[in-house]
């Protein structure tokens, strides 16, 4: 897949999770977390008011270390497609 095609299939899964209405389980809501932020190279920490989030989502971040942003670009599509075909 190309870039370009690359990244309208994750702008388009992005707009797909982020307007349905339904309640999301908090590992997929992590995955999905974690590739965004790695697939968009937004390397902020975690910033919530409660601490033990953070530390959630600072573990998923870390098991997303070694994959590059276009990985994550995939691996964020391919989530929110296998999870939307249930």
């Amino acid at each position: 897949m190309e870039n370009s095609e690359l990244d309208i299939a994750f702008y388009e899964a992005v707009e797909r999770v982020n307007s349905s209405t339904e309640a999301f389980p908090a590992d997929f809501l992590l995955r999905l977390y974690a590739y965004y932020k790695k697939a968009t190279n937004n390397y902020d920490k975690p910033s919530s008011r409660r601490p033990i989030i953070n530390a959630f989502k600072m573990n998923a971040l870390l098991q997303t270390r070694d994959i590059s942003p276009e990985e994550a670009k995939v691996a964020y599509t391919e989530l929110v497609n296998s999870y939307f075909e249930k």
